[in-house]
């Protein structure tokens, strides 16, 4: 019996000192316990969601919690401290995707998710071009949010050149209920992806639905 390739999700959760404000680090942490019950409920012989986290704020980048099933994961709450060194985070994730021991080759193209309330307090630029200069980094469907009403355009154009692709939008949580609904979006494309008969084609996603979400 052939098992399931693995379709790998990476979250980027900024964990810096202004996350404890307003509730957000708090609301995070319950938007991806929450995706990564649904993604343990998916039962399909195409593909298996792998869960990871990668934190940037107290002393740097660290991987909070390493890519497992979903069935298989044991969440662990992050705590919001310190600066925003995004730029760690975008070179500890390029290793991560590189790393075939922790994905192997034969996973699906992963989904990268961005989730940030200021913008970086390292040098990021050259991090996010060699991430996107990998081959799983650049071919992952990238998404991203931005949180809190404090966020800037500067803020918002560091999100943008993650994404970097005009057909998917940069999404703002003005409101930090807006954040649980951005993560309801990013479970229902992900098992969307998983239950098709083209799991690597991102054009299974729907974009334009993640309006609605947030709307």
């Amino acid at each position: 019996m052939q098992l399931p390739r693995p379709l790998p999700v990476v979250v980027l959760a900024d964990v810096s000192g202004s996350m404890a404000q307003d509730g957000k680090i708090d609301v995070l942490n319950q938007s991806i316990s929450a995706m990564i019950r649904s993604f343990a409920a998916e039962d399909t012989v195409r593909g298996e969601i792998l869960v990871g986290v990668v934190t940037f704020g107290g002393d740097g980048a660290r991987l909070h919690h390493p890519p497992v099933p979903a069935r298989e994961a044991q969440w662990t709450d992050m705590a919001a401290s310190g600066r925003t060194p995004l730029g760690g985070a975008l070179d500890l994730l390029a290793d991560l995707l590189q790393d075939e021991e922790i994905i192997p080759r034969r996973a699906f193209q992963p989904t990268l998710v961005l989730v940030s309330d200021g913008m970086p307090t390292d040098e990021w630029h050259e991090a996010l071009t060699r991430l996107l200069g990998t081959e799983r980094g650049g071919k992952a469907v990238r998404l991203a949010v931005g949180i809190g009403q404090d966020m800037d355009q500067d803020a918002f154009t560091v999100l943008n050149q993650f994404v970097a692709n005009p057909a998917i939008p940069v999404m703002r949580a003005d409101e930090i209920h807006r954040l649980s609904s951005f993560f309801a979006w990013v479970t229902m494309s992900v098992t969307t992806r998983v239950r098709s008969g083209r799991p690597e084609d991102p054009a299974v996603m729907r974009p334009e639905d993640l309006l609605d979400f947030m709307n």
